[in-house]
Formats: structure tokens, C-alpha cells, sequence
């Protein structure tokens, strides 16, 4: 008893140094990975449980896959709306959007498609990786709602084929997310990593780059990640535990 609780006191330092580096930013920009997801119950993709255990991501959610394996890929992507209909956004994502009604967040880069953060009230998300809270006609490009891929493949407008609003393998991210999520970078003072393994690229030259110009850099991540050694702050924790006992310090 007496070790838990001497770690529970380290923690609560480090909660409270990071709400003080919170206090004295003007400018918070959060990156949020599939671990902020993972916490609401919906799967990763690199980890034992994940959407890429045993399966070939190029095979799913390829262009090719979109051309040349049809059914396997709107199966897929049936699959992952359906998940998404199940599930709600964590405490991290509410402490996030109260966050940003404060004015103490300032914006949010995702890697994410479910579209969690808006849902608990966060406005400014640049989305690198596009959404699945819609889909969108190949041909018009006109755009839906998601329930709308559940129930055929043609545009009700044009008789094109749908496909899903995100960014599949073999595509370039998308440029007015980009655009944001670099404006956030670049005026950031405090950048805050959130459930991310910084290995996908150029997704985690936004940390490295917020660093090198001087801003502050914490990592919320429960495993290892390559940029550990340049942040300020390091916790291998639940998100949610994190923030809820950041936002408690914050008062």
C-alpha cells in the first residue's frame, strides 16, 4: 500500500507540472492518436487487438482494394461505421472539448476519422486522415451521411459509386487539414500529444517540428514512442486518468 501510494504521489506531481505548463501557455495544441479512440472502446491498429492483427492493411483499405476487391473493402468499412454507431466519446475527449470552450485548448490535430472530439464539443479539428462520419460520391462528389453506406454503394444523386470520407493507402492527406494542422504547429507554445505512437509520417513531423521551435512537448502514450526523449513530459497512462487529473489541478 504504502508503494501504490507513493506512485500515486508521483503522479499527481506530474499532473500537477503539466497543468502549470498548461497555466502558463497561451496557446495548447493537442495531436490525438488511436489510443484517445481505444479508451471509448473502439480498437487500434498496430497493437495485438488491433484492426491490422492478421491482416494486410493494402488488401482493406487501399485504393486498389476500393478497385480491385470490392467487396472485401466496402465489408470492411461497413464493419468500422457500425462500431462507430456503438460507441461514445470518452472523458478525454469531454475534458478536451471543455478545454477548448475555456479557451485553454486552442485546437486539435487527429489522426482520427471517428469523429469523437466533435461529438464532445471540440470545433477546431483538423482531421489528417479525413472522416467516417460521411461518405462521398466518386462521381459528383456530392456527401452523405455514413448510414447512407449501409444501405447500398450508389450516390442517390448521380448513381456514382460512394466511398468512404477518408484517407485510404495510396492517397495524399488531405490539404486544408494539413494547412490547419500546420497554422496550430506553428503557433503553438505547448503541443500535447495524446494516444499517438509517433510512426506514422508526415503525421508525427508536427511534434518534432512544434519542438524545434521552441514549444513545450508532453506525450500521453501507454507504450513507448520514438520521440519520448525530446518531451518535456512522458506518461505511460490511461488518457483519460491523465487529463481528468490535470483538469482537477487545473480547477
Amino acid at each position: 500500500k504504502r508503494g501504490s501510494g507513493a506512485k500515486e504521489m508521483l503522479f499527481m506531481g506530474k499532473y500537477q507540472k503539466l497543468a502549470q505548463m498548461i497555466t502558463g501557455s497561451s496557446n495548447l495544441v493537442v495531436f490525438t492518436g488511436a489510443g484517445m479512440s481505444t479508451e471509448s472502446g473502439l480498437p487500434d491498429f498496430r497493437s495485438d487487438r488491433g484492426i491490422w492483427k492478421g491482416a494486410d492493411p493494402v488488401l482493406l483499405a487501399s485504393v486498389e482494394a476500393m478497385e480491385r476487391s470490392k467487396e472485401e473493402f466496402f465489408e470492411f468499412y461497413r464493419t468500422r461505421i457500425r462500431a462507430l454507431m456503438g460507441v461514445s466519446p470518452n472523458e478525454g475527449h469531454k475534458i478536451l472539448g471543455a478545454w477548448e470552450k475555456r479557451g485553454i485548448l486552442k485546437g486539435i490535430i487527429t489522426q482520427n476519422v471517428d469523429g469523437l472530439h466533435q461529438r464532445a464539443g471540440s470545433e477546431r479539428v483538423a482531421e489528417l486522415h479525413g472522416n467516417l462520419r460521411e461518405v462521398s460520391c466518386r462521381k459528383c462528389s456530392s456527401t452523405f451521411p455514413n448510414t447512407l453506406f449501409l444501405e447500398g454503394e450508389k450516390c442517390p444523386r448521380c448513381g456514382g459509386g460512394l466511398r468512404p470520407s477518408v484517407v485510404l493507402f495510396g492517397e495524399m492527406l488531405p490539404m486544408e487539414a494539413l494547412r490547419e494542422a500546420q497554422d496550430m504547429t506553428d503557433a503553438c507554445d505547448l503541443f500535447m500529444v495524446l494516444g499517438s505512437s509517433l510512426q506514422v509520417s508526415p503525421a508525427n513531423w508536427f511534434p518534432r517540428e512544434a519542438r524545434s521551435r521552441g514549444a513545450g512537448l508532453v506525450i500521453v502514450n501507454m507504450m513507448e514512442t520514438p520521440l519520448d526523449g525530446m518531451a518535456d513530459l512522458v506518461f505511460h497512462e490511461p488518457i483519460g486518468q491523465v487529463l481528468k487529473g490535470v483538469d482537477e489541478c487545473l480547477g
